[in-house]
């Protein structure tokens, strides 16, 4: 279940998405696979092959794509998800979801 982001963000990443952007989407979470996970960032891009290109840069494989409709993206989690919003420069997002405190060390 995803909650914490409105209607125009989740519009806006989408259509990032299908211009075939690298886009990002943080929002809280909640999912019994991942008990300690309580946030995920989306890194989404309709260019397959541009996401699996981004992607091998942080050790993602193209197996770990979610193809969701027209919305294909990496669930990023953790500190590769704080690695990744900061490589972005999307501070705002580490700082709304204080990942940075929870991944220091």
């Amino acid at each position: 279940m995803a909650f914490g982001i409105n209607r125009s963000e989740l519009k806006a990443w989408k259509e990032a998405v299908r211009a075939g952007e690298i886009a990002f989407l943080t929002h809280y979470w909640l999912d019994d696979r991942f008990p300690d996970c309580k946030t995920v960032t989306k890194a989404g891009c309709a260019d397959l092959a541009k996401l699996i290109e981004w992607g091998k840069r942080y050790g993602l494989k193209p197996e770990w794509i979610d193809h969701r409709e027209d919305y294909p993206h990496f669930d990023l989690f953790g500190k590769t998800e704080l690695r990744v919003l900061l490589d972005a420069g999307l501070i705002e997002q580490v700082n709304r979801f204080n990942l940075l405190s929870k991944h220091e060390g």
